[in-house]
């Protein structure tokens, strides 16, 4: 499978009410990442979840996700150690299109990210009033990266952003 996606990082006092939307608390630890390849373990919403995803090309890089037993995620998160990443992710929904909120907490307390998923990269879609500058490209805000920072470093980008 291919995956488009282009991040956002966002306005928070431009966001509208969140409670109108889904949402999911999301706990995801990273086995390998490198320039590569990306191994992720999730869980999300009671179910859990491997993801492998290759080497990003601009804005898309293959990605294969499998369902897998939640007591399997929760061992597999133990072997991640501090690379772990704590979010709820809220489901926004504008012109056909899915925006993901993601409300990161823990060490990233403070960041907010919104991701798009889309059919092209040249793809031409509706950015809502609180979509402030794009990090797509920039490889500190890849969750993988996002995970393997310690709080201090997590700081200094945040403070960077605020």
């Amino acid at each position: 499978m291919i995956e488009i996606e282009r991040k956002y990082l966002v306005h928070p006092s431009l966001l509208p009410d969140l409670n109108k939307f889904k949402s999911k608390s999301l706990l995801q630890g990273y086995l390998q990442s490198d320039a590569e390849t990306t191994i992720r373990v999730r869980t999300a919403g009671g179910l859990a979840y491997l993801t492998i995803k290759g080497k990003s090309e601009n804005l898309t890089r293959k990605e294969f996700e499998y369902e897998i037993p939640m007591e399997h995620a929760l061992e597999l998160l133990k072997l991640c150690g501090d690379k772990v990443v704590t979010k709820v992710r809220y489901f926004i929904p504008i012109d056909n299109k899915m925006w993901e909120l993601d409300i990161f907490s823990q060490k990233l307390e403070g960041l907010i990210l919104a991701e798009i998923e889309l059919e092209a990269e040249n793809e031409q879609f509706e950015k809502p009033e609180w979509i402030a500058k794009e990090v797509s490209l920039d490889h500190q805000f890849f969750n993988s990266n996002l995970s393997a920072l310690t709080a201090a470093e997590a700081s200094v980008i945040l403070a960077k952003i605020s």
